[in-house]
This record gives C-alpha cells, sequence and structure tokens, in this order.
C-alpha cells in the first residue's frame, strides 16, 4: 500500500512538472505575442562599475555576509550612511578608505540628484578646510542599501578570469545572438565591458540568481547562506531591482521600472506577485524573469543597426568614407539616449545642439580628428582613438580615455577616468580625484585652459560649480585598491613654461567670456610672462623704424618661420581643416557626397 502510494504521489508530481513546464511555455508565448519584454538598464553598467578588475574582497562570498550583516543591524536599512559603509568597507572587507568612498560617490553618479543639490554639495566642500571637516560632509551622505549592494555586485562585469585572460572570451556565454565582427569591434574590446550590451544581458542571465538572493531577508536563508525552499521575495527587494532592470508592456509602450511591471498588469500573476504578502515566490520570478530578458531595445546594438544619422552644423569635409556616425537620441528614454562616433578620419568636427543634450557618447577609434561637442552631456567615452583633440561641454558624470594614444582632451567633468593609454594630455576641471587606471604610460595633467559662450550656462544645468577643482591630485588606481602616491611614473603636471591658452575657433551665443573660475596661480603667471613677451616684441618692431621694404621682408621671414612651427607641431592640419573646402577639393573625393551622419 505504501509502495502504492509513493508511485502515485510520483505520477501526479511528473503530471504536475508537465502541466507547468506547458504553463510556463504557453505563458512565454503569450507574453511573446504581446511584446512584453524586461532587459538591461543601460547607465547602470556603464556608468558603474569601474574599469578594471574589483578587489576579491567584493566578491559574491563577501557580498553575501555584507548583506546579512546590513540586514540584521539597526541603521544599515532601508538606508546605508557613508560612516557605516565605511566600517564595513575598512573593518570587515579590508578596502583603504579612499577606495571605499570611491564606490560610495561612483554609486552616488547613478542617482537622479538634481542640478540644485550637485552645486549646494560642492559649495559645501568648498568650504571643507581640513580632512575632519570634509568627512563631517561625508557623513551627511546615504545611499539605498540592497541597491548599493547590487552596484557592488555588478564590479563583476570587468572582471578577468583565467579563462577569458587564455582564450578571450567567456564561457560557457549565454548571449541571445552572435554579434558580427564589425559590432564587436565598434561595441567593446577585451577588457571593457561598460558599453557592450550583448554582455550586460549575459551577466545578468549567467548571475541573476545570485543577484536576487543577495536581496532576501536573513530568515528567508538556510544556515548555509543559499535561499531556502519556497521563500518569498518582498516588493521592496524587487522594487532595488529598478536600478538593473525595467522592461515594457509592448513595442510602442514607455519603458516602466521592473517593480510596477511585475505587480500589476498580464506580468502580475506569471511572476506570482501576491497584494496580501506584497511579496513574490523566487523561483516563480526567476522563471518570470529569465523568460522576459532581452537585449536592450535603446542599446548600443540597437542605435547601430537602426539609429539615425547626425547632421553637423559646423563640419568641414575631410576623408569621411570610413566614418560612422549614429544616434538614438529622437526615441531613447533619458538615460538610454547615446551617440556614436566611429573612425573620424582627419576631420573636424563641432556641434552644439539640444540632440547632444543628456546623451551618452562615444569616440571610437578616430585617427588625427579634431571634434567639438558643445552641448550638456551625460558621459563621454573615448575608445582607441589616436593623434586627436576632442573638446567637450561640460560632463554630469564622467569622461573615461581607454586604450588611446597622443589625444588631448579638454573638458569639464565630475569624474576622468585613464586607462591603457599612453602620451596622452588631459585639460579638465573636476571635482573629483581623476582616477588612473592600470597600463598608462606618459600622461599629462593640466588646467582646464579654454572656454565658449554658453559654458557656465551649460556647467550649472548639468550641477557643476568651479570649486572644488581636483585636477592635479589623481589616484592610482589598481585590482586591490588605491596605489598611494608615491609611484606617479604614469603621469606629471604640465610645467607651466609649456603652458599655452586654447580658443574654441567657433561663434557661438552666450555671456561667457574667460576660462570659469580662472587659472591656477603658476598657470596665470606663465599667460601674463608670455603676454609680457609679445608685447615687448611688438614695442622692438616699431622702435626698429623699418623701410617699407625691410616691413615687407621681415613679414614675409615671421611667415615663413610660423608655418614651419605649425607644420612641426600639428596645428597646421587643424587650421586647414576649419577652412571651406574648394571645389578642388570636394571633386577629389571622388563623387563621395557630403557625410551627413
Amino acid at each position: 500500500m505504501f509502495v502504492n502510494n509513493k508511485d502515485g504521489f510520483m505520477q501526479r508530481k511528473r503530471t504536475t512538472d508537465v502541466c507547468l513546464k506547458m504553463s510556463l511555455q504557453k505563458n512565454r508565448e503569450d507574453m511573446e505575442a504581446d511584446g512584453i519584454s524586461i532587459w538591461p538598464r543601460m547607465e547602470p553598467f556603464l556608468l558603474g562599475p569601474l574599469q578594471v578588475a574589483p578587489p576579491p574582497k567584493l566578491s559574491l562570498h563577501y557580498l553575501r555576509k555584507m548583506a546579512i550583516y546590513v540586514q540584521t543591524r539597526d541603521g544599515c536599512c532601508p538606508a546605508l550612511g557613508w560612516p557605516m559603509w565605511r566600517h564595513i568597507a575598512c573593518g570587515k572587507l579590508q578596502l583603504v578608505e579612499e577606495l571605499a568612498w570611491l564606490y560610495f560617490e561612483s554609486f552616488d553618479l547613478l542617482l537622479g540628484h538634481s542640478a540644485e543639490e550637485r552645486l549646494e554639495w560642492a559649495e559645501c566642500l568648498s568650504q571643507c578646510s581640513c580632512k575632519a571637516e570634509l568627512d563631517q560632509q561625508r557623513n551627511k551622505l546615504s545611499v539605498d542599501t540592497l541597491q548599493f549592494l547590487l552596484f557592488l555586485f555588478i564590479q563583476q562585469l570587468n572582471r578577468v578570469s583565467l579563462r577569458t585572460s587564455l582564450i578571450g572570451e567567456e564561457w560557457p556565454s549565454p548571449r541571445s545572438r552572435c554579434p558580427s565582427s564589425s559590432d564587436r569591434d565598434v561595441k567593446t574590446s577585451s577588457h571593457n565591458k561598460n558599453w557592450d550590451d550583448q554582455a550586460h544581458l549575459s551577466f545578468l542571465q549567467t548571475h541573476l540568481v545570485d543577484m536576487v538572493e543577495l536581496l532576501l531577508e536573513p530568515d528567508q536563508l538556510s544556515p548555509s547562506g543559499q535561499a531556502q525552499r519556497d521563500c518569498q521575495v518582498s516588493l521592496e527587494a524587487v522594487r532595488s531591482l529598478d536600478l538593473l532592470l525595467e522592461g515594457s508592456l509592448g513595442p510602442e509602450k514607455p519603458p516602466l521600472p521592473l517593480h510596477r511591471l511585475l505587480s500589476r498588469g498580464p506580468l502580475q500573476t506569471q511572476a506570482g506577485y501576491s497584494p496580501l504578502s506584497r511579496s513574490f515566490p523566487l523561483h516563480q520570478l526567476l522563471s518570470c524573469l529569465q523568460q522576459c530578458l532581452t537585449l536592450n531595445p535603446f542599446g548600443i546594438t540597437a542605435c547601430l543597426h537602426s539609429g539615425k544619422k547626425l547632421a553637423w552644423a559646423q563640419q568641414v569635409e575631410g576623408s569621411m568614407k570610413r566614418a560612422k556616425i549614429a544616434r538614438n537620441t529622437h526615441m531613447a528614454p533619458a538615460g538610454s539616449k547615446m551617440v556614436l562616433m566611429s573612425q573620424v578620419f582627419k576631420q573636424t568636427l563641432a556641434k552644439a545642439s539640444d540632440k547632444l543634450t543628456g546623451a551618452n557618447v562615444k569616440i571610437h577609434r578616430c585617427s588625427a580628428a579634431f571634434i567639438y561637442l558643445l552641448s550638456p552631456l551625460r558621459s563621454v567615452t573615448l575608445d582607441k582613438c589616436r593623434d586627436s583633440t576632442v573638446v567637450l561641454g561640460p560632463v554630469e558624470t564622467s569622461v573615461h580615455i581607454h586604450s588611446c594614444q597622443n589625444v588631448r582632451l579638454v573638458c569639464v567633468a565630475r569624474r576622468i577616468s585613464v586607462g591603457s593609454s599612453s602620451r596622452c594630455t588631459i585639460h579638465t576641471l573636476t571635482p573629483t580625484r581623476p582616477l588612473l587606471l592600470p597600463g598608462n604610460t606618459d600622461i599629462t595633467l593640466g588646467p582646464f585652459h579654454t572656454f565658449y559662450p554658453s559654458l557656465e550656462d551649460h556647467m550649472a544645468s548639468v550641477g557643476l560649480a568651479v570649486v572644488p577643482n581636483a585636477w592635479d591630485c589623481p589616484s592610482l588606481l589598481g585590482t586591490e585598491g588605491v596605489i598611494q602616491q608615491t609611484d606617479s611614473c604614469c603621469y606629471h603636471l604640465l610645467p607651466p613654461s609649456q603652458f599655452h591658452m586654447m580658443a574654441v575657433p567657433f561663434q557661438m551665443e552666450g555671456d561667457t567670456c574667460e576660462v570659469p573660475g580662472g587659472l591656477p596661480p603658476a598657470y596665470q603667471a606663465a599667460v601674463v610672462e608670455k603676454q609680457k613677451r609679445i608685447q615687448s616684441w611688438q614695442r622692438t618692431v616699431m622702435e626698429a623704424r623699418l623701410s617699407k621694404e625691410q616691413k615687407k621682408l621681415f613679414q614675409d621671414l615671421v611667415e615663413v618661420r610660423f608655418h614651419e612651427w605649425l607644420l612641426a607641431s600639428g596645428h597646421r592640419q587643424e587650421l586647414d581643416s576649419l577652412a571651406p573646402p574648394t571645389l578642388a577639393d570636394l571633386r577629389a573625393e571622388e563623387g563621395h557626397s557630403p557625410h551627413t551622419a
């Protein structure tokens, strides 16, 4: 009789499993028919993970311990303050305080603070005269505890495993499709996945279970730290996943936060949400998410395939046959707007437009180019560029330089980071210490040294002030944490004797008529000294009382020397590219039509 009951139970279980699989398959087909989808949000992966392998103490094992710790201590949930995070990071995870603050500050960059709030914070920091006062201001800050746990977890995005370093690709890689070689060349390198939406999807598919289990309350876990059978995930925990996931109910529907998608409408039943307990069964929630996960429809893959071309109001034709420039700013929601520029060669491009405002910009494989993007930007990445100059409007979050050679960058940005680059010069105004990642050689740091008429208005719109300014205090970041300043061979500060002002060569409207905040005293003195030498030279020429023929000869000689200097310094190409093309130049393009990307 016992055997018969067992056989009957097993038969009923097999029948139930088959019915459940059929039900899930039908639900998935219904969702596909309705166009319901969930995808990785772009900005947390683009701006969140530091573009260097994380410390071992940020592994899943230690983050699980941290999750239990913060959920069982008073004053840690739902908000985690800087003092408690410093205690955990330095006392429990053995991170140095500077690295702990770097992660805390990096997460804060993702949050939707208003420009006014950013400016108020900058004013508070500018009034700090010692570390004690700085700590007092930092102690006022707090972050969402569960979202910060997820933020720390996605630092693993740029972890380099032994297998990856040997074969050059993650394995296994459950990607929805294999991107073409041209897509991959534009999107990613083997050590930088922040722009790669395929990598974002793969990361979530691989680690979704671990991330959701991090959010469980301690009483839902077994003594070994694993999720118990039939445990529940609270709506508050799912709400924290809004940091990484969003979706829509159809192709023409607006994006919605994850918790809103799952707690109402068609997905409520599929995810098992109970309005009474305000929770989801873990396994049902995970099954629903895995079935609905897809590529971000506003990501770099979609932009490359269906993005609009970007017309340039100020453009001089050059060799543009290889250039690829596209944008999705006409249809992407805030936080997903992007502009992609690739393979611009021997070309000067300039634009100040609302189409750039708030966009994440990637400048890829540009060579011998001069690029001016004079609008408030969300973030900028320079990847594998050479022998180029890039001048940017204020950047609300971060500018990252990766694998570049002989690039000059001029910008105001909340953060600057440089990795695997050589012979680059960076003129910046930034409230945070520039991050110098592994692989850099001969990096030159100089003060911000230019302006354009609407610069100060643009700075105010993204919450960037002239103080504090940490352009000359970089942090050298290695895989084990912040390296002390004793090893500074990879960078140097620009000597004042080599400093020159830069002029933006375009007419625009606005009130800014000088460098915001002025120049550091040593560099201002160098500029004054150069002006005195010019005035002295002009007086010498006037007092020489040259004849008309002598003046003509002298002028010819100066022009010859000036052109020789232009050629030797590389500025000749920059000036030539600003001149309108002649008819002969256009015919020389062999029928190539003007580029309007």
